[in-house]
């Protein structure tokens, strides 16, 4: 599955349906001058590159969304629809897996600068890694996979073919254009460069010729500087590929996006400006929906929230599972309770001490008392990697021992740390996003139970989601901590990206062999019996390590105004954003 973080918030076993989204007929803008939206999350966009380590989290993944362009995307449905008016991709070979991208000649950067092979080239050096020093990725991307397609791709005018090393089953939906030009890149690090194409041109050289001295500056660029809690004072900081421009952004507040006039490469939007406010508490997102200060209003609800808007006569809502999940994640390596070296280097001790502390988060009252009242049939989650409804998700649970983990177990987990030796009370740093209601009430929950069988559960919460930037906290120094994967895809593998040894959002430094070894399996298998046997083996390990719980699937509610046309919420991120450029007015004039 390919995931993001929810910041400030999959395992679906099969790649979706095809459908074609192509046309043939002339573009023709249908914005409506001087119409704008002003639509609500939970967080605002910090960083203009949603594939670096620090920017792949939803909020940003939103903005991306909008101000980006690619080969496909996914509808409510959830179907794969590709987009042929922004370029097309063709498997050529089976044997090795050869795959042959091509950029529409009309396609361009905001700033007039054609999209061509260079950009195609900056995409393959950062999602594949191509390039690996004695301190890491040169490109510190969140998922970098250089054992896919290690070798130079061919480049024709904007055209870029790759050779995988593998027969991999997800290739459909591994590679996309990005959010960071590479003039843009280049540019930055050498301001001496003015020319857009002597930057793309000196950028694909070095690349050819493994210049790693040259590229670094380039690459400190793409790692760092696209990262901005305000309108960024450099264009080529926030340059779009997409259907909108950023035109204003206020830190922790809003976001305005304005309709990119040099757009001609997919469905055009209505809306001539659209406006992301910053709201993170829902009940205060309903009520500006109510006051009609926004028109759309979504985020992780609770049963006084979904009261509140089905109270709201001027508003339309929808409810439904999205494709995310709940879990606490445990650390590894931080010298806390759950680190062997905490107990000088005894693994099995510190994995006692692990599965008694999940031994006592009661996830069903958890759900009882906090998703029960949004979604009456919610069921606990059993599974890491599958959702519940899911061809292999049965199968899975009656083999992968989370049946241990079935029911709050506070004599168990007591038995566990007597047995391993260990005094309490146990201190267990335990982070949530600060300023989030539910996590806050399930913190309450866990920090009560878990007290029960001598663990002490501190509050750490902080609001800024810290431990997610490896390249400033290598580390993550909380214990424990809660949040949620969203899927962005319905693809089979990628769950490496988080489990994987040393993986980029491996937050937690979890490290076990035969995990690594199966989910590579899986990357080149097709017969189903054995993709089920890879996923009940890697989740065997997980829930025998006490690498952490599931929890629940996420309960899903948008509310929208009722003058506005269009919302159609999809379970996959970016969820009620998947179709912006459906967005009307219903009168065909401003929505106030």
């Amino acid at each position: 599955m390919k995931i993001t973080r929810l910041g400030a918030g999959l395992g679906i076993v099969t790649v979706g349906a095809l459908a074609l989204a192509g046309c043939s007929v002339p573009y023709e803008s249908e914005v409506i001058e001087d119409t704008e939206i002003t639509v609500s999350w939970n967080d605002i966009v910090d960083n203009f590159n949603t594939d670096s380590t620090a920017g792949n989290n939803v909020a940003n993944s939103n903005i991306d969304y909008m101000t980006t362009s690619d080969w496909s995307y996914y509808n409510d449905s959830p179907e794969l629809v590709q987009n042929t008016e922004f370029g097309t991709y063709e498997k050529t070979s089976d044997d090795p897996l050869t795959v042959e991208y091509t950029i529409n000649e009309n396609v361009v950067w905001s700033d007039g600068t054609p999209i061509d092979e260079a950009d195609l080239l900056l995409a393959w050096v950062t999602i594949f890694g191509a390039f690996e020093t004695e301190d890491g990725y040169l490109f510190n991307h969140a998922n970098p996979r250089p054992d896919l397609a290690s070798a130079l791709p061919e480049l024709d005018e904007r055209k870029l073919t790759l050779v995988y090393d593998k027969q991999y089953v997800d290739w459909e939906v591994q590679y996309g254009l990005g959010q960071v030009a590479a003039h843009a890149a280049v540019m930055l690090a050498y301001p001496e460069i003015e020319d857009p194409q002597e930057a793309k041109d000196q950028f694909v050289e070095a690349v050819q010729n493994e210049d790693v001295e040259w590229l670094t500056p380039v690459a400190d660029v793409w790692n760092s500087d696209f990262q901005s809690a305000n309108t960024p004072d450099n264009e080529l900081k926030y340059l779009s590929a997409g259907p909108y421009i950023v035109e204003d952004l206020v830190e922790e507040d809003y976001v305005t996006l304005v309709a990119n006039e040099l757009y001609t490469w997919g469905p055009s939007p209505k809306y001539q400006r659209i406006t992301v406010r910053q709201i993170a508490d829902p009940t205060a997102q309903v009520q500006s929906l109510q006051n009609q200060d926004v028109q759309v209003a979504s985020g992780q609800p609770t049963p006084d929230v979904l009261q509140l808007v089905q109270e709201t006569e001027t508003a339309e809502y929808y409810t439904g599972d999205e494709a995310t999940y709940e879990h606490v994640d445990l650390t590894f390596n931080n010298g806390g309770p759950f680190d062997p070296a905490t107990y000088g280097g005894d693994e099995e001790k510190a994995r006692m001490v692990r599965v008694a502390f999940l031994k006592t988060i009661p996830r069903e009252e958890i759900l009882e008392k906090l998703i029960r009242p949004l979604n009456p049939n919610a069921q606990v989650r059993n599974s890491t990697l599958t959702i519940a409804g899911s061809p292999f998700y049965d199968g899975i649970v009656s083999e992968n021992g989370s049946a241990e983990y079935a029911e709050v177990d506070i004599d168990g987990a007591k038995a566990l740390l007597e047995e391993a030796g260990v005094e309490t009370p146990v201190d267990v740093k335990f982070w949530y996003p600060e300023g989030n209601t539910r996590r806050a009430a399930e913190f309450e929950l866990i920090a009560t139970s878990a007290a029960l069988a001598g663990f002490n559960v501190i509050d750490d919460s902080e609001p800024n989601w810290e431990f997610t930037d490896t390249t400033a906290l290598p580390i993550n120094p909380h214990d424990a901590v809660i949040f949620a994967w969203a899927s962005t895809s319905l693809a089979l593998t990628g769950s490496d990206q988080y489990l994987g040894s040393g993986q980029p959002s491996n937050f937690g430094g979890y490290s076990n062999e035969v995990v690594d070894t199966r989910l590579a399996d899986l990357e080149t298998e097709l017969d189903e019996g054995e993709q089920q046997q890879i996923l009940i083996d890697v989740e065997s390990e997980l829930w025998g390590d006490g690498y952490g719980i599931t929890i629940f699937q996420f309960p899903g509610l948008t509310a929208w105004d009722k003058g506005v046309t269009g919302i159609a919420p999809a379970p996959l991120a970016p969820y009620y954003f998947w179709n912006f450029w459906e967005w009307a007015p219903v009168d065909g004039t401003v929505a106030e």
